[in-house]
């Protein structure tokens, strides 16, 4: 029987691929991952995706949180908390740990569970331990579900300072002097521990910078001059991480490069510089985040100079097995550049440095969170 001449039933409109926002976290880094948050909730395309923030408090609970972008800004030098923006202080979100089911779940004490919808692609955009470095995107691939940004192995070594200098070291990346005391090392002798780091400055000489191994934004660093700074710093460091991680000044100029996943590949942007700032001993939280120190933007750098970072920032994407982006910071010094880190998930607000180095590079922000989106999409869960 022919079907020409019967009713068709009018052609659905494709869904808009569904982008899950999620932010906050349990690091030290909570407040400006919520920072973070609102400008990419800001920037995304709502023609081209649907949205659903998702925040992760303190505590670790995933809540639902209100899609306003504005409360989501550092106010009075303070950075914004998940608790305040949670559509309830009850209620909890639950994402799929079956792969053939992306559905995420509400739920409230005494209440049927709500059905939030599918989502498509999970852009996380959390800071520290239990996020960035590898645990949520452990959790992500068991669901089945792609994830802007590294996976799990890139992270976790993007996360734990020790092993992104090892992995670099043993790719020809130079690296500058540093110790590292692990918790149980300190908890046997610490007399033995501290003389591994004065045996650091008796090679290369004060200032040190004392670091927790597994944290960013600058937070929980200390610069030490003497020995005397040493104790106060070390008990710092281990506030957030209990290994800890002690550098050697590298004396040279802070150089920044981002690097972005294109179609083709990675490619990096045009660098930046990190001048000294003023009012703070070294480019730390405060300066980054709260004070804006600005940062030159392109680098005033050599064209030789320029192409060697750029290359170098590259490498050591490639060294980690990173997707998506980084960012890649060095020291310039009378022999070259020296690689101090990258970031898996770097500073993303609209005065962080990634973003700036891209819209220097002719990416604004919403067309860089838009390509981080399309290169998530394009990827698969899984060994690839």
């Amino acid at each position: 029987m022919s079907t020409e001449n019967l009713p068709q039933s009018p052609e659905q409109p494709a869904r808009k691929p569904r982008v899950a926002v999620v932010f906050g976290g349990r690091s030290s880094e909570h407040g400006i991952s919520v920072v973070t948050a609102g400008a990419v909730l800001r920037a995304v395309d709502r023609t081209k995706y649907d949205v659903l923030p998702i925040g992760i408090t303190r505590e670790g609970r995933w809540m639902l949180t209100a899609d306003e972008p504005d409360r989501m800004a550092i106010a009075d030098r303070r950075t914004p908390e998940v608790d305040d923006l949670a559509e309830s202080s009850e209620g909890g979100v639950v994402l799929p740990v079956d792969p053939a089911n992306r559905e995420v779940v509400y739920s409230e004490p005494g209440s049927v569970p709500k059905a939030l919808g599918e989502i498509d692609v999970v852009f996380p955009v959390l800071h520290g331990p239990y996020g960035e470095d590898g645990t949520l995107q452990g959790l992500l691939e068991l669901s089945g579900v792609p994830y802007v940004g590294s996976g799990v192995l890139a992270s976790a070594v993007g996360q734990d300072k020790e092993y992104m200098k090892r992995v670099f070291t043993s790719f020809g990346l130079k690296v500058g002097p540093y110790v590292v005391i692990r918790p149980r090392e300190w908890e046997l002798d610490q007399s033995a521990a501290r003389k591994k780091i004065v045996d650091l400055v008796g090679d290369h000489g004060w200032p040190l910078f004392v670091k927790p191994a597994r944290a960013g934004s600058s937070i929980g660093i200390t610069k030490v001059d003497d020995l005397s700074g040493l104790d106060d710093a070390i008990a710092e460091a281990q506030r957030h991480d209990p290994k800890i991680l002690v550098e050697a000044a590298v004396r040279g100029r802070e150089i920044e490069c981002g690097v972005l996943e294109f179609e083709d590949g990675p490619r990096a942007s045009v660098p930046a510089e990190i001048p000294p700032p003023d009012a703070h001993a070294y480019y730390d939280f405060e300066a980054k985040y709260i004070d804006s120190t600005p940062g030159l933007v392109p680098a005033p750098l050599t064209p030789e100079e320029t192409a060697e970072v750029q290359r170098l920032a590259v490498d050591a994407f490639e060294a980690a097995s990173c997707e998506g982006l980084v960012r890649a910071d060095f020291f310039l010094t009378d022999d070259g550049f020296v690689i101090n880190e990258i970031n898996t998930m770097p500073g993303f607000t609209p005065i962080s440095m990634y973003p700036q180095m891209w819209a220097a590079s002719g990416i604004d922000y919403p067309e860089l969170v838009d390509r981080l989106i399309q290169a998530a999409l394009r990827r698969s869960t899984g060994l690839r």
